[in-house]
C-alpha cells in the first residue's frame, strides 16, 4: 500500500524553522521516518493506515480530515524536525560525508544543535499530548483507534517527556 505523507511541503516551509529554500528532497525522508517511528506509535496501525489510504485515495473527509488538520499534521511536522536536525548539516555522497558551510556563516556546535532538537521534541510532545487528550474523549468516533490486533501496533497513550523539572 502506498503511504501518504501527512504534511505538505508548504506546511514544512510555513510552520517549521526550515528556510523556504531548503531542498524538499533533503527533508522529506524525515517526514516518512517521523510517521513510521512516532506518528504510527500514537495512532496505532489501523488508524494510521486508514488515514494514509484515505489521503492516497483522495477521500480524507469529515472528522478524519479534522483529526489530521488539527492534530496529526502538527505532530508530524515537529517529530520530523526532531529526526532531521541531527543530519541537517551533512550530505552523504559518492565521495563521502560532507559538512555544509557558507562563507558568511559559522557552524553551530553540537550543544546548540542538541538544544534545537530538544526544543522541537518539547513542541512535538506538546502536540502529541493534545492528540492523546483529544482521542481519550473522542475515540468512539474513530473505531480504528482501538481495533488493532495481532501484529498491529496499538496506540501509545502516554507521551514520554524527556525533560525533568525539580
Amino acid at each position: 500500500m502506498a503511504q501518504a505523507l501527512f504534511v505538505t511541503t508548504e506546511d514544512v516551509a510555513r510552520y517549521t524553522a526550515l528556510n523556504g529554500n531548503v531542498d524538499v528532497d533533503k527533508f522529506i525522508q524525515y517526514v516518512k521516518i517521523a510517521q513510521d517511528v512516532h506518528i504510527q506509535n500514537f495512532l496505532g496501525t489501523d488508524l494510521f493506515e486508514k488515514i494514509s489510504s484515505d489521503i492516497v485515495a483522495g477521500t480524507l473527509t469529515g472528522i478524519y480530515s479534522t483529526l489530521v488538520t488539527d492534530h496529526v499534521k502538527w505532530m508530524t511536522l515537529h517529530w520530523a524536525m526532531v529526526e532531521f536536525l541531527p543530519f541537517s548539516a551533512y550530505t552523504i555522497a559518492n565521495k563521502g560525508v560532507f559538512k555544509h558551510g557558507a562563507e558568511s556563516s559559522t557552524s553551530v556546535d553540537k550543544n546548540e544543535v542538541d538544544f534545537l532538537i530538544e526544543k522541537q521534541r518539547d513542541i512535538a510532545q506538546h502536540y502529541t499530548k493534545r492528540f492523546i487528550d483529544f482521542m481519550c474523549f473522542n475515540s468512539s468516533s474513530f473505531p480504528e483507534y482501538d481495533s488493532n490486533t495481532d501484529g498491529d501496533l496499538s496506540p501509545d497513550r502516554k507521551v514520554n517527556y524527556t525533560n525533568w523539572f525539580l
